[in-house]
């Protein structure tokens, strides 16, 4: 039975499918797969086109909306939202250290293949065929534009418009080429941010000493250290994270008997940014979204050695780094362990499908529109550039004026623009 309720002026309706694990394999095992309908209360019973929301990531659910908003407020004037919660997250069959405990590494390997990008978009057909929808659109933000440059490469026939933010990657380049660019983008952000609050390099590097100096320990149990702190660089890249980083530094130590040592609320905070404990396939799938017949042979571990400056040394100044996933993840981070194995294997997996069909793409003709963030710093400006120069029909708005979240901060002109852009497109076509 679906599950239904309104809250202020929408209505939700929840849909869950039993999906295959393995496309290719007939009669195989199945998953489950969550997705929640929104749509304006008083055009419940009207006749709309659908919007589908595909999530950044990989491994987080759609968002859960609790008022009309944002992006949602501009697309619920003309759609019907369908929130996919992508397989292996929210309510959809879950991936997490609880339910991979009773696999073998190797069946970890096997199973984890199947949650890339491919399959999720085959979940997204097999849902619009099973609620008899003709065309829909897609909204894709950040990883969820590069699923929907998937769903155009391959079911162009079902989809209506394309909307991307922050979510065009390269066709072609191994991960290595997205690393040496992505972490000078960060190295740029840290640059910026020691400019913007002078005496947060002062913090860091005292925060950084006292973690080589001392065993501290999360509230989970998990010994903190200089590398994971490293990684709270990650919000340089959203707006507003900068200031939010500065306050977290304020906050680092306490005085204890007239000793200075990190504070409880500080570790907690730290804690807290490490979703990879949460959220494990953004962890031990997130080199594979760039792999296309080739290894990544942890990608970013190798890419960091030709920054030394990321290899913290006492006495010289502390530097971020940003979205990257290091094997030594797999050796401290509590809920990842486990998954060591596994995420070695795959590290080596050499044999990931294509993703992208760079023929078809070229002669698309699905109205897409993208929003292209010149100084983002997860998604490369400039290899957005070269795939949408492989696409002549969609069209891009370049601006500075966001970061990577763009579309949370102010989503509902970024979506207007898209849909305006694209109504030209399809003016252009008839």
């Amino acid at each position: 039975m679906q599950a239904c309720f309104y809250v202020d002026d929408l209505f939700y309706r929840q849909h869950q499918f039993e999906l295959p694990l393995d496309y290719t394999a007939q009669d195989g095992e199945t998953i489950r797969v969550f997705a929640r309908e929104v749509v304006a209360k008083d055009k419940q019973d009207t006749d709309l086109p659908w919007l589908v929301y595909l999530q950044g990531g990989p491994g987080f659910p759609a968002p859960r909306p609790d008022s009309n908003s944002g992006w949602f407020k501009r697309a619920l004037k003309q759609y019907r939202i369908l929130l996919l919660d992508q397989r292996g997250t929210g309510l959809s069959t879950v991936i997490s250290h609880q339910t991979l405990a009773c696999k073998t590494p190797e069946q970890q390997v096997a199973y984890l293949s199947q949650f890339r990008a491919d399959n999720i978009v085959r979940d997204a057909e097999a849902i619009r065929e099973q609620l008899g929808i003709q065309q829909w659109a897609l909204l894709g933000q950040s990883f969820g534009g590069f699923c929907a440059l998937h769903y155009l490469s391959y079911y162009p026939q079902s989809l209506s418009r394309a909307y991307l933010t922050g979510g065009i990657p390269s066709m072609t380049r191994h991960a290595d080429d997205v690393y040496q660019a992505t972490y000078q983008r960060v190295l740029d952000k840290t640059q910026q941010f020691f400019h913007a609050f002078p005496a947060a390099q002062g913090m860091c590097n005292r925060i950084a000493d006292y973690l080589l100096n001392n065993e501290v320990i999360l509230p989970n149990g998990q010994r903190f250290t200089v590398e994971q702190f490293q990684l709270i660089g990650i919000n340089l890249g959203r707006s507003g994270g900068a200031l939010a980083m500065y306050y977290l530094l304020e906050d680092a130590f306490v005085d204890v008997n007239s000793q200075h040592e990190l504070s409880y609320s500080f570790l907690t905070a730290m804690l807290a940014e490490q979703a990879y404990l949460t959220n494990p396939i953004y962890a031990i799938l997130h080199e594979s979204i760039y792999c296309q017949q080739d290894a990544s042979q942890w990608s970013a571990h190798r890419v960091r050695e030709h920054y030394p400056q990321c290899n913290y040394v006492s006495g010289e100044d502390f530097c971020f780094t940003g979205e990257m996933v290091y094997p030594w993840m797999f050796e401290q981070l509590e809920t990842l362990k486990p998954l060591k194995v596994a995420a070695d294997l795959l590290a080596e997996k050499a044999d990931w499908p294509q993703l992208y069909d760079v023929e078809q793409l070229a002669k698309n003709t699905v109205p897409v529109t993208a929003a292209v963030y010149v100084e983002d710093m997860y998604v490369e400006f400039d290899y957005s550039r070269e795939t949408l120069a492989l696409m002549p029909n969609a069209k891009a708005w370049m601006t500075n004026e966001y970061e990577h979240n763009g579309l949370r901060a102010d989503g509902e002109r970024i979506l207007d623009k898209l849909i305006s852009m694209a109504e030209v497109i399809e003016q252009t076509q008839s």
